[in-house]
């Protein structure tokens, strides 16, 4: 049994490392017409503040004020704090600067195209433990659908990265231009924490602290799930491949147990579902595991993998740069037996990503 205080050299991928492009640096790569659009309309970026920059868990302290810039705002900086400094195999950058939510799709989606230019021109080209997201205005599916064919071939995107609040749930067909592109290019789907899609964050109104919409993004992150099952996205896309990434993963069991009760009861609504939903999930979604919401201890939380009735459901995450803990031990705070250790800290994510 292993925790990564002393892994003793075994493999580790990150599935959730966020660099951060300014404004500014984009301009370098948008045509002239949004450069000139964005300097002299007051556009600061997306409006949307998923992480505010003086809130402690937006980032660590010793991240803070090095290089000149936002942490991971610079390719040295993840080098320095996550990639070097865990002895990663392979890190997979989650960029969720929020083109979804510019209001004016055509300006959405070239800072989108802008984005990706600059992950692979600053990112991915240089460091080939990297591996990217890419940016899509998801508000416009067909413009994303056109941007991930524009980079979806390009080597070290390994999936498109969209918000967990959305205009409409995501099994929705109005998505389906979006899930065929990614499958057409072999590329998964993130689904991330955040966004700004102009609906109140929870289901029942506006919460009136950040604390309540943090802690409560888990539902959305449900609700999410069940639209892409109940409505037939995998079973439109087959091959379509999902990743939960920073919704946390403790309340997966109980939406598989829930799922498949309603439906048994209830599948003369959805006669496209033809198996139980919680199989679908098995098959196509994974979970990253930070923000740690388990125990810190091995065995709730080998009874939680025991009702998701698959070793394959997690991939480790450090959530780069934000604050959950002080030193790689704290990231994993458990102690496992090493086969499904290996498989949570790499092996699930090389199967999952195709690496």
């Amino acid at each position: 049994m292993q925790t990564l205080g002393d892994r003793g050299g075994r493999a580790l991928i990150d599935c959730d490392i966020h660099n951060a492009p300014t404004l500014e640096g984009l301009q370098a790569h948008l045509p002239d017409h949004w450069v000139d659009y964005t300097t002299h309309s007051g556009f600061r970026g997306p409006d949307a503040s998923d992480y505010p920059p003086g809130l402690p868990l937006t980032a660590r302290p010793d991240f803070r004020g090095e290089g000149g810039g936002a942490p991971g705002s610079t390719l040295e900086q993840v080098r320095g704090h996550v990639l070097d400094a865990w002895e990663l195999e392979h890190g997979v950058l989650t960029c969720n600067y929020q083109a979804s939510s510019v209001h004016n799709a055509d300006l959405g989606s070239a800072l989108a195209a802008a984005v990706n230019t600059w992950q692979i021109e600053d990112w991915l080209q240089p460091e080939p433990r990297l591996r990217a997201s890419v940016v899509v205005p998801s508000q416009d599916p067909v413009l994303a659908a056109a941007e991930i064919d524009r980079v979806g071939g390009v080597p070290g995107f390994v999936q498109v990265i969209l918000p967990v609040r959305s205009l409409v749930p995501y099994g929705n067909r109005r998505y389906d231009p979006i899930y065929e592109a990614a499958v057409r290019h072999g590329l998964a789907v993130a689904i991330h924490y955040g966004g700004a899609a102009g609906h109140p964050s929870t289901p029942s109104g506006w919460p009136t602290s950040f604390v309540e919409e943090y802690a409560g993004m888990a539902a959305l992150f449900q609700s999410q799930v069940n639209s892409l099952i109940m409505e037939g996205a995998f079973d439109r896309f087959p091959g379509l491949r999902v990743a939960l990434v920073e919704g946390g993963f403790t309340w997966m069991p109980s939406l598989m147990w829930r799922l498949d009760k309603e439906w048994k009861g209830l599948r003369s609504d959805t006669p496209w579902v033809r198996r139980r939903p919680s199989e679908y999930m098995r098959e196509h979604i994974r979970l990253t595991v930070q923000p740690w919401d388990a125990p810190g201890d091995p065995e709730p939380l080998g009874q939680i993998i025991g009702q998701m009735d698959s070793d394959e459901m997690l991939l480790f995450a450090t959530d780069y740069p934000h604050g959950w803990f002080d030193s790689p031990g704290d990231a994993w705070p458990v102690r496992l037996d090493e086969a499904l250790t290996a498989r949570i800290w790499s092996e699930n994510a090389r199967a999952f990503y195709r690496l």
